[in-house]
């Protein structure tokens, strides 16, 4: 694993916050991955701790009672210094469809405009490259991911929609990103996903975790009508890679 300068500091009495450096970097969030299964197998075995990468942090949360924050950083970076092998972790591919129908990329034009680029090649690099997840919020299920072309690298929206539908594609900065339920948003939108990508019911309510990546295919509006009818019978099937089988 490669080391970086780490700072650590209280996050409340029953959490405390592990902050690399301050940057989107798939290094950065892969050490900070490959260390918190460290934690998890070796370190913070207690069921009750609750630990939480994104980005470039992580936060460990106990519950069961508060936390002593000197005892705890000194173990933490003892722990860090360790020479740790590369812990065994499954990375997976989630490929999943997007209508970019002019119905639901209602930004697409706009976007089109600005960029120089047709509609079609919009999408055609939008669906080109595979993705990471580097963090799950602001809703629950809402996955930011890094990795989009700069060409298609748009700031956010001066004006935020009041109401962006579930399912909804949009990019913003760095960042593409699927809106898991109907809310306020400001980023660009460019088509929609028929997969639900949270369900408070499900034994995991979001399938997809923080360090997984995500490919975008095109499908059409009757392939969308169809993905909508066989995920609401449950038939629908997810495709999932293992990328490091």
């Amino acid at each position: 694993m490669n080391k970086y300068s780490i700072s650590i500091r209280p996050f409340g009495i029953h959490a405390i916050l592990l902050e690399w450096p301050g940057r989107v970097d798939v290094a950065i969030l892969e050490d900070i991955l490959q260390f918190t299964q460290y934690l998890k197998e070796c370190c913070l075995k207690d069921k009750d701790w609750e630990i939480v990468p994104a980005y470039n942090s992580v936060a460990l949360i106990y519950r069961k009672e508060p936390i002593d924050f000197v005892e705890l950083k000194t173990k933490l970076l003892s722990w860090y210094k360790e020479d740790i092998k590369a812990v065994a972790r499954e990375q997976v591919l989630w490929r999943l469809p997007v209508c970019y129908d002019k119905d639901f990329g209602i930004d697409l034009k706009e976007i089109s405009q600005k960029s120089g680029l047709s509609v079609t090649e919009i999408v055609s690099l939008h669906t080109s490259h595979v993705y990471t997840v580097f963090g799950i919020g602001f809703l629950p299920g809402f996955t930011y991911l890094g990795g989009l072309p700069q060409v298609l690298e748009f700031n956010r929206r001066p004006q935020p929609r009041s109401k962006v539908i579930k399912g909804s594609v949009g990019l913003a900065g760095k960042q593409t990103g699927i809106y898991p339920q109907d809310s306020p948003g400001g980023w660009n939108i460019v088509g929609n996903c028929p997969v639900p990508m949270f369900d408070p019911m499900a034994e995991e309510p979001c399938f997809v975790s923080v360090g997984d990546q995500v490919q975008f295919y095109e499908i059409t509006k009757a392939e969308y009508d169809l993905h909508k009818i066989e995920n609401e019978v449950g038939i629908y099937k997810l495709e999932k890679i293992i990328v490091n089988a």
